[in-house]
C-alpha cells in the first residue's frame, strides 16, 4: 500500500479562474526520495501544502488524497501532526519561541509528554545534529542554516513518517545546504523516512532522487528516475526544460554526439559522471590540455569597465553592530562600485550580507564610517529621493506587500513613483515578470518565485539608479532566472547599477561582473567570476569541480563549450 496517493486531484484557490493543481495522480512509497521541480507557479508548493492537512491551503479541489489507504478527510489531527512533518521555505516562519530548546520542547509538550521523555528526546537529536553549542541561545541570534536546521529538529522529534520540505536550502549559504541536504538524505537512508522535497537548487538532490516530479502549470509534465527524464528531455531537445536540469546534465546536452548508440547510458548526473564524461569531451579536442591560451583566454568574462573615477556607490571603513553586547557585524568595510558594476557579493549565513545592503539603502545606520551616494552620504539624501534613486528589494518579499491584491501594488508602486511614464512601464514590468494570471491574487498567497517577481517589479518601477537585491533569486525557477538575468543586464547597459547579495553561486558566475566575499566583517576577496570561483572548494560551480583538471578556469557551461569550439544547440 502507498504511503501517499493522489488520484485525479485538482485545487483552485477562491477566486481564480485556473486550477493551481489539475489531475495530479502520484504515488509515493515508504521510504521513497522525491524531489519536485519546475517553474515557479507551477503547483510544487501548493501540491504540499495539501499534504499536510493542517495547513491545506483554503480552496475548492476534486479527486482524492489517501495516507496509508486513510482518506485525508478521515484522517485523524494527531496522527496527521505527528506522521506528515513540513519545513517551510523561509525558517523565520515555522519558528514560535524564543531559544533552541524552548522551541524543539514545543511540539512535545503540545502533546502532553512528560518531562523526561522531554529531555530524553532533545537530548537524542541535539546530539545527532551537532546542535549542543546553541541549546540556550536566543533564536534570534542563529543563522539562516542553523534555523533550519532547528525546525528540522522540531518536525523529526515527533518522529515522522513522511518529511514534506519546501525549497529548503533557498535561503542557506552553499556550505549550509550542502550540510542539510546530507542530513535529510542521511534520514532517508539510515530510518526510512520518505522524503518530498520541492527545489529549484537541483545541484545536489536530484541525482540522490528515487523519482523527479516536473510539475508545469499545475501538471505533472515528467514522471520517472534522474536518468529517465534527463534522457526524455534531452532526447526531446526540449530546451526550456533542460534548464531544470543539474549543470554537468545540461553541459552533456550541449556537447554530446547523439548518434552514439549508447548516448544515454552516459548522462552524468552528478560531479564524479561530470569529471568522467569531461575526459571524453577533452579527449574530441586535440591538445586541449596543453593549449594554455585556452584557459586564459576563453574563460573570462571580460566586461568594459566603467571609467576609475566614475564610483556611483562607495562604503568607507563602515562598522555596525546591533547593541553593545553583541560583536561587530561589520568591521571597517570597505568597497567601491562603479557605474555601471554588477557586483555579486557572496558568504556564509550570518556574514552580514544584509546587514550591508541595508545600511548602503540608508535604512540603518552605521556605528562609524561613512556610506556614499554618487558622493553624498547617504543620510544627507532625503527620504522620497532615496526611494527613486535607489531601489532595495528584501530578503522577504512579504516586507514590500501591505495591499490586498498583486494590482494594487503594483499601483501603488506607481502612485509613489510620481513619474508620468510609470503607467507604460508598470505594463512593461507586468509582461516581464508574468504577473498577468496573477493580478487578482492576494500577494500571500502567490508562490515564493511570484512574491519575488512582484517585489522586483514595484521596485524597478521608479527607474532607480541603483538596484539593491537580496537572494532575488530566490524562489525563481531557472527559465525565470535567465529571464531576471536578460533584464538586469538589459538595465546594466542603460546605466543602471547592481550590488546583489546572494547564494546562488550558478547565477552569480553565469550574469554578475564582479563578485565579492564577505567575511569577518569585511570584504576579503573581490575579483571577476573567473577568478573568484575557480580553484575553489565549495564556493565554486559545479561545472569547475567537474572541468578543473581540463580547463582550470572554466565556472560555467559557456566556458566549456567556448574553450572547446562547441556550438549551443538550437
Amino acid at each position: 500500500m502507498a504511503l501517499i496517493k493522489m488520484q485525479n486531484f485538482s485545487f483552485a484557490y477562491p477566486g481564480d479562474e485556473g486550477r493551481a493543481l489539475s489531475e495530479i495522480n502520484l504515488s509515493v512509497e515508504q521510504g521513497e526520495f522525491v524531489v519536485l521541480c519546475g517553474p515557479s507557479g507551477s503547483g510544487k508548493t501548493t501540491l504540499l501544502r495539501n499534504l499536510k492537512k493542517e495547513i491545506s491551503p483554503v480552496g475548492k479541489n476534486t479527486g482524492s488524497i489517501t495516507y496509508k489507504g486513510i482518506p485525508f478527510s478521515e484522517l485523524q489531527d494527531e496522527l496527521s501532526a505527528k506522521e506528515i512533518g513540513m519545513v517551510f521555505q523561509d525558517p523565520e516562519n515555522q519558528i514560535v519561541m524564543d531559544t533552541v530548546i524552548h522551541e524543539l520542547a514545543f511540539s512535545l509538550e503540545n502533546f502532553g509528554c512528560k518531562p523526561d521523555v522531554i529531555k530524553k528526546n532533545i537530548a537524542e537529536m541535539v546530539t545527532f545534529f551537532g546542535l549542543e553549542d546553541c541549546l540556550y541561545k536566543p533564536v534570534h541570534e542563529l543563522s539562516g542554516g542553523q534555523k533550519q536546521i532547528m525546525n528540522l529538529c522540531s518536525v523529526l522529534l515527533l518522529k515522522p513518517r513522511l518529511l514534506l520540505l519546501d525549497e529548503p536550502t533557498s535561503q542557506l549559504d552553499p556550505v549550509s545546504a550542502h550540510e542539510f541536504i546530507k542530513m535529510v538524505y542521511q534520514l532517508n537512508q539510515e530510518f526510512s523516512i520518505t522524503v518530498i522535497i520541492s527545489e529549484h537548487r537541483l545541484e545536489q538532490v536530484f541525482p540522490i532522487a528515487d523519482r523527479v516530479v516536473y510539475m508545469d502549470n499545475g501538471y505533472i509534465k515528467y514522471l520517472g528516475t534522474p536518468k529517465e527524464i534527463s534522457k526524455y528531455i534531452i532526447d526531446q531537445n526540449d530546451l526550456e526544460t533542460v534548464q531544470f536540469l543539474p549543470s554537468v546534465t545540461r553541459l552533456f546536452f550541449h556537447t554530446h554526439e547523439k548518434e552514439v548508440s549508447n548516448w544515454a547510458d552516459s548522462i552524468p548526473l552528478t560531479i564524479r559522471e561530470g569529471k568522467q564524461f569531461m575526459k571524453k569531451v577533452a579527449d574530441r579536442i586535440q591538445n586541449i590540455t596543453d593549449d594554455s591560451n585556452i584557459n586564459e583566454s576563453t574563460c573570462g568574462k571580460g566586461d568594459n569597465d566603467p571609467d576609475e573615477s566614475d564610483k556611483i556607490l562607495e562604503c568607507s571603513d563602515i562598522s555596525f553592530r546591533y547593541d553593545k553586547e553583541n560583536p561587530l557585524v561589520l568591521k571597517k568595510l570597505s568597497l567601491s562600485v562603479k557605474k555601471g558594476d554588477f557586483l555579486a557579493v557572496l558568504g556564509g549565513n550570518g556574514a552580514g550580507k544584509t546587514t550591508l545592503l541595508q545600511m548602503i539603502a540608508g535604512l540603518i545606520k552605521p556605528r562609524c564610517g561613512n556610506v556614499y551616494f554618487k558622493g553624498t552620504k547617504i543620510e544627507r539624501i532625503e527620504q522620497k529621493e532615496r526611494y527613486c534613486k535607489i531601489g532595495y528589494v528584501a530578503q522577504n518579499p512579504l516586507l514590500h506587500f501591505t495591499f490586498d491584491t498583486v494590482d494594487a501594488e503594483l499601483q501603488f508602486a506607481v502612485q509613489r513613483a510620481g513619474k508620468a511614464h510609470s503607467g507604460e512601464k508598470l505594463k512593461e514590468m507586468i509582461a516581464l515578470f508574468d504577473l498577468d494570471s496573477i493580478l487578482s491574487r492576494h500577494p500571500y498567497d502567490c508562490s515564493g518565485g511570484q512574491q519575488q517577481k512582484l517585489a522586483l517589479a514595484c521596485t524597478l518601477i521608479p527607474e532607480p539608479e541603483l538596484l539593491l537585491i537580496d537572494e532575488p533569486t530566490k524562489g525563481l525557477d531557472a527559465v525565470s532566472k535567465d529571464r531576471l538575468a536578460r533584464l538586469l543586464e538589459e538595465l546594466r547597459h542603460n546605466n543602471l547599477t547592481i550590488v546583489m547579495v546572494t547564494h546562488d553561486i550558478e547565477f552569480a558566475a553565469n550574469h554578475a561582473k564582479k563578485c565579492a566575499m564577505l567575511f569577518d566583517g569585511s570584504i576579503t576577496t573581490c575579483a571577476d567570476p573567473t577568478a573568484f570561483f575557480s580553484g575553489n572548494y565549495f564556493y565554486t560551480t559545479a561545472i569547475n569541480r567537474a572541468a578543473r583538471d581540463y580547463l582550470p578556469n572554466a565556472v560555467t557551461c559557456k566556458d566549456v563549450m567556448q574553450a572547446c569550439n562547441i556550438p549551443e544547440r538550437e
